[in-house]
């Protein structure tokens, strides 16, 4: 069961306009400031305020100066505490957000760097159902880590984010929303199982030089060369040096991945097989290159050339 205050809380958002002003998305960097802070009393601080109401009756009934003096100092601090509550978020600044790389149906790591000029205690960020409690130091940039939730590829817009807080007697609620204007890629799905891409056979351009153990050829000699490696015999028949070459060419296999041998297929099917494709020549370290629909990108390898081969296939209509 939800707590009232929260079903209290949403009534209020969707009644009241001055809640509600800053659920369109704004750019970065975003400050929180008084005009943006809402803060109501706690479960916990209503229920102490009636204990203090008690009290300041049965102090004034029975003329207890002690009992009085302690319902004006309990009063004074947690009116304090208000104040303490909203300048825990008052000045806090969202510079920017970083995304991570996720395919369709997991979740993405976002990264986000707040900043502060003061020391903060106690503060929550919400995203959906979770939560994540940081602190600030002063002068400093934390950064938060938060998982989103993704359902298919493509662009992504963020939701809003809730940053609340009850420090420090948890006698308030204070609370303010982001909604940082920014979207994240999330990568196609790849198929489960299905047909391996075609390779070429090897050629002259598809060979690369490997160091071997046996004796390839003899080469001009090239300063850094190790003297082991020197041919003594065969130099003195020369007049420079010849040392021992040990490279030798090894087939280094390239995959074509084209958009275009997948016709039989609709669109999302086509995707989610080069993402298969792409997947697999990545694990066997293959050199590969993809042609899409208004984008081709040439043959590389690595970490770098498949995520960039990923977000294309993303970006697809």
């Amino acid at each position: 069961m939800r707590d009232p205050l929260q079903r209290f809380q949403q009534w209020a958002e969707r009644r009241l306009p001055a809640l509600t002003r800053y659920r369109r998305p704004e750019s970065l960097p975003i400050e929180l400031h008084r005009r943006r802070i809402y803060i109501v009393p706690s479960g916990f601080g209503i229920g102490f305020s009636v204990l203090l109401l008690v009290m300041l009756v049965g102090a004034l009934n029975y003329a207890n100066n002690a009992a009085l003096l302690l319902t004006c100092l309990l009063g004074a601090a947690s009116a304090a505490s208000m104040l303490v509550a909203f300048r825990s978020l008052d000045g806090l600044r969202l510079s920017h957000i970083r995304a991570g790389h996720a395919v369709a149906g997991q979740a993405i790591e976002l990264t986000l760097a707040f900043d502060s000029g003061r020391l903060r205690n106690a503060i929550r960020l919400d995203l959906g159902g979770d939560t994540v409690a940081f602190a600030i130091d002063a002068n400093t940039t934390t950064q938060v880590k938060l998982a989103l939730p993704t359902t298919q590829r493509g662009w992504q817009p963020l939701p809003r984010l809730r940053l609340w807080s009850t420090w420090p007697l948890g006698l308030f609620r204070v609370w303010s929303w982001l909604h940082p204007d920014q979207s994240v890629l999330v990568w196609p799905r790849p198929e489960v199982a299905g047909p391996s891409p075609h390779a070429p056979a090897d050629d002259a351009r598809h060979m690369r030089l490997h160091r071997g153990d046996e004796l390839a050829a003899l080469r001009d000699y090239r300063a850094g060369d190790p003297q082991r490696h020197i041919a003594w015999k065969a130099s003195a028949r020369h007049d420079h040096l010849l040392v021992k070459d040990f490279e030798q060419p090894q087939s280094r296999p390239q995959w074509q991945l084209d958009w275009r041998q997948l016709s039989a297929l609709d669109n999302e099917a086509r995707i989610a097989r080069l993402a298969r494709w792409l997947n697999e020549a990545q694990a066997q370290r293959c050199s590969y290159s993809l042609w899409l629909p208004g984008d081709e990108i040439a043959s590389n390898s690595g970490p770098l050339h498949y995520a960039r081969c990923m977000s294309a296939l993303a970006q697809l209509p």
